[in-house]
């Protein structure tokens, strides 16, 4: 069964990555993340996160941030959270280079259930992003993500499967879908309070010119406080 299991997940992440005809791989990025994770009751915690993520083949900073989350659980199943984070993304092209300053705010909406040993997760997240210091319009979308758990009998590893869209929104937006992302990983503890998880995701851009496709190796290690 595990072995059912893990090559019907391969064999979903491949089609979607080889089956389009259009696709360029663009690069392999690197992400790795550092997270603490505090929960102050029954229905709120808060979260810091720092992450680093490469490009050019992980040669190169592509960003770094630092972000502050909020959640509340109002009722079982159901989770609210919004989140700030602040950007120094590495601008490596044209005449003028250097780190710039971005901020990014996001609000989210997420719903979870069993099935027999399947864990499921819905989300809907808005996020706007734009870049300080300079007159820039906010990009803005609403992501649409699902994804299932299975949980293994005796086995640590179990594996996670998810997708997520794109959609861009606002008065300066085509208002369309700008890309998807196929993420397969797994997570284990190495502390009774901590965990590591892994993970491959591939990411691609839609309606544009010249799409551009991503795959990315992660890697985030996540401490409870409490």
């Amino acid at each position: 069964m595990k072995k059912i299991l893990f090559l019907a997940m391969v064999l979903f992440v491949s089609t979607w990555s080889y089956g389009q005809e259009t696709i360029v791989v663009r690069d392999l990025e690197t992400w790795s993340s550092l997270n603490l994770k505090y929960k102050i009751n029954k229905k709120w915690a808060m979260a810091l996160q720092g992450q680093l993520r490469l490009e050019n083949n992980s040669s190169e900073v592509n960003q770094y941030f630092g972000q502050v989350d909020l959640e509340y659980s109002p009722f079982k199943h159901f989770e609210l959270a919004g989140a700030i984070r602040y950007i120094k993304k590495n601008d490596n092209t044209g005449n003028v280079q250097g780190y710039e300053n971005h901020f990014r705010y996001q609000l989210d909406g997420t719903y979870k259930h069993k099935l027999n040993n399947f864990d499921f997760k819905y989300r809907v997240r808005y996020q706007s992003k734009n870049e300080l210091s300079v007159d820039d319009v906010a990009k803005k979308y609403v992501r649409f993500k699902a994804g299932l758990d299975y949980n293994i009998k005796k086995w640590k590893l179990d594996p996670e499967l998810s997708g997520e869209l794109f959609r861009s929104v606002g008065s300066d937006s085509d208002k369309q879908l700008e890309g998807y992302r196929l993420t397969l990983g797994t997570s284990f503890k190495v502390h009774k309070s901590a965990k590591i998880g892994v993970f491959y995701r591939y990411d691609k851009e839609l309606n544009t010119t010249y799409p551009q496709t991503t795959n990315i190796i992660g890697v985030k290690y996540t401490y409870n406080l409490k």
